[in-house]
């Protein structure tokens, strides 16, 4: 009898502002992982992804277990590149996969955190909500109902390790302080519902300064997200993508206008915050 499990993941935003590599929230947009036990290897799927060994849910799923005879079948609906979690969905499809058909009880954020070499992505693709990760373990809480998130998605992709070179290693004791008291505020909005408090929260000082130049279009746009009727914006984890926060009364104004800001070199999305983590089915 064939072991099959569909594995499904959603797409997370890291940093959410001042939360630099400890904040994210998890997206309602999908990987979607099949994995049968045909006997042979193979990975099918349409997406513009490796299709042997270095696909990423094929390293997840090998990290617990060598993935010679079973077949990879993977859809998405999370853009590849811009910073919406893509490769920590595509891990954990493959861990929970892995873990799910020979019953290992293993660590999937630990192991995911060790492939991604952060946790805050896995962490929300894994339990849904907002996360803030600390060394003893991810906290997460619910975002409010009425919140919701506009995606802007550049044509041109960052290079994430590019992003991270642009980093210094040392930053002024104000930007840390700066930083620290607006994610607690951005912590306290959310559990509130307050959407003055969630508005005010979403100032950086530590990473998208010093990404701006990588995409200015980007950057100019997190200065312009409040004049065109957002609560704010934030670069979603290492760029170029956008999120543009907003109260679900705010939404459909506030399309037209992205639409009109971008036309020509990103495309927008209406997405919703995603309450719920990766879940795996046995078929």
């Amino acid at each position: 009898m064939q072991r099959r499990r569909l594995v499904r993941v959603p797409a997370s935003t890291a940093n959410l502002g001042p939360g630099f590599d400890a904040f994210a929230a998890a997206l309602a947009l999908h990987v979607e992982l099949e994995v049968t036990e045909t006997g042979t290897f193979a990975v099918e799927t349409d997406l513009a992804v490796a299709r042997d060994r270095r696909n990423l849910a094929v390293r997840g799923f090998a990290a617990l277990h060598p993935p010679d005879d079973f077949t990879f079948a993977i859809r998405s609906t999370v853009p590849l590149c811009g910073g919406l979690g893509s490769s920590a969905a595509a891990y954990v499809a493959g861990l929970l996969a892995a873990d799910s058909v020979f019953e290992l009880d293993a660590d999937v954020l630990a192991e995911a955190t060790t492939l991604e070499g952060h946790p805050d992505n896995a962490a929300a693709a894994l339990m849904g909500g907002v996360v803030i990760c600390v060394p003893s373990g991810p906290a997460r809480l619910d975002p409010p109902p009425e919140l919701e998130a506009l995606l802007v998605v550049p044509d041109e992709p960052v290079r994430t390790r590019e992003a991270r070179q642009a980093l210094p290693r040392e930053v002024p004791m104000a930007d840390a302080v700066h930083n620290l008291a607006h994610a607690a505020l951005l912590t306290l909005g959310l559990e509130r519902g307050d959407w003055d408090m969630v508005s005010r929260s979403l100032s950086d000082r530590l990473h998208q300064p010093y990404r701006a130049h990588l995409y200015p279009r980007s950057a100019a746009l997190l200065e312009r997200a409040r004049e065109l009727g957002a609560l704010g914006a934030t670069v979603s984890g290492a760029g170029p993508t956008v999120m543009v926060w907003c109260h679900f009364h705010q939404t459909g104004g506030l399309v037209e206008a992205l639409r009109s800001e971008t036309d020509g070199w990103a495309h927008v999305m209406r997405v919703a915050f995603e309450p719920h983590g990766a879940a795996v089915r046995e078929l």
